[in-house]
């Protein structure tokens, strides 16, 4: 136990300094999150690369589902290869993705270069800031991986505007090449100081925390439960919804609402806070709750995340040309409910399934937002061509939010009953 006293961080105790490893993180966050900023990029390169809006639309998809392959993958290898060196590949790859998608003459090449490598790239190094705060905070896990974890959501705050300005000054071309050099900088010079605690680090817990820490519960495997069932299906549904419209937030806000580019941008910016917010404010209410508690609180959350869903479709299947509120309302919703998300799914397969197997479990669980945003990227570009308006997709996210509260009321139940629970 001295030694955990006496251990360093920044210079700092070790209790103090590892509240510094959150800013790291979130920097780290904030370059792999410009994915959600794909939508600057989308009209001019519809103009540059002569393409339709399925086709603008690929290399965000691709990018999203190869992050969501890798990012479990590279779970398994973060304590084998070391966190600095995941880290720095990561990012590596990231910019070179970026710097690759600079020189594509066409939309497959773009496709191959941002979505394929650069989207590996984002999934290779995205787990480890959470990975290492996770370790570094075992009393306070769901805040400090809440807070960490609020650079990707947040992340369009400062690359969307700072993606179009770019855009109007020197092109899309340039822009994704000054990106990736960028990316490559800062992701490695923040790797260096990731790094997880040693093996005899610990803290004295609240007791509250000792409380919940003493529960013991005997686990059905996963794949066995109706409740992996359950939330496998209400993250996808969530994953399509909301990736479906942070794909289409700046075109929707152009060609609807019929605001410019600039505005787009900035709208963007906006509704990037309250992705970012979602996270932290779940991750916090989630640490509020004993393991008794959690189960039936995680349902209701996914219930009104659902509900939010659904106002959110009805408000964008009445807008018009004009209705910037509405507009502005609509996907600030949206948004909050896939940052949301991504707090609560790897809560609830924390809280749900065994913990000592989390990784492989929510690698598992994580195969619902791969293939949420492959059909609903897809799906929403497909019904912009063949109709003329995004309106129509809206109807379908609005469906999808209604059998999404029927799923998540009758399967996600603890897979425990109170009598599993001993302490």
């Amino acid at each position: 136990m001295d030694s955990c006293v006496d251990l360093k961080l920044f210079s700092l105790p070790a209790k103090q300094g590892r509240w510094l490893l959150i800013p790291v993180g979130i920097i780290v966050l904030l370059c792999l999150g410009s994915v959600y900023s794909w939508s600057i990029f989308r009209k001019p390169l519809e103009t540059q690369l002569n393409i339709t809006a399925t086709e603008s639309l690929l290399p965000y998809t691709i990018g999203l589902l190869s992050y969501s392959i890798l990012m479990p993958i590279a779970g398994f290898f973060i304590t084998r290869i070391g966190t600095r060196v995941i880290t720095a590949i990561g990012g590596l790859i990231v910019g070179a993705g970026y710097i690759l998608a600079s020189f594509a003459p066409n939309i497959t090449l773009m496709t191959l270069s941002y979505g394929v490598i650069a989207g590996a790239g984002v999934g290779i190094a995205y787990g480890v800031p959470m990975a290492v705060v996770a370790k570094w905070f075992p009393d306070k896990k769901g805040l400090a991986v809440g807070l960490t974890i609020i650079g990707f959501g947040l992340s369009p705050l400062i690359s969307a505007p700072l993606a179009n300005q770019l855009i109007i000054s020197y092109g899309v071309n340039s822009t994704l090449r000054i990106l990736g050099i960028t990316f490559i900088i800062i992701i490695s010079t923040m790797a260096i100081a990731l790094k997880l605690p040693p093996s005899h680090w610990n803290l004295s817990f609240s007791s509250t925390s000792v409380n919940n820490a003493s529960v013991m519960v005997n686990y059905t495997p996963m794949l066995k439960t109706p409740s992996f069932y359950g939330l496998w299906f209400c993250y996808a549904i969530g994953a399509l919804v909301g990736l479906s419209a942070i794909g289409i937030s700046s075109p929707v806000g152009e060609e609807i609402i019929q605001i410019d580019s600039n505005f787009a941008a900035r709208s963007v910016s906006l509704f990037a806070l309250f992705n970012g917010i979602s996270r932290p404010l779940f991750g916090w209410l989630t640490d509020r709750f004993s393991p008794r508690q959690v189960a039936i609180a995680q349902r209701h959350f996914v219930i009104a995340s659902f509900t939010i869903i659904i106002i959110a479709c009805t408000l964008m299947i009445s807008a018009q040309a004009g209705d910037i509120a509405t507009y502005l309302i609509a996907f600030c919703l949206f948004w909050f409910c896939l940052g949301g998300w991504l707090a609560m799914a790897p809560t609830m397969t924390l809280r749900f399934f065994n913990p000592d197997n989390y990784a492989q479990n929510y690698g598992i669980v994580f195969t619902a937002y791969g293939i949420g945003a492959l059909i609903g990227t897809v799906f929403v570009g497909q019904m912009r061509d063949l109709f003329g308006s995004y309106t129509y997709g809206f109807y379908i996210m609005g469906f999808l939010g209604i059998i999404g509260i029927f799923i998540a009321q009758f399967t996600l139940k603890s897979p425990h009953s109170s009598k599993d629970y001993r302490e």
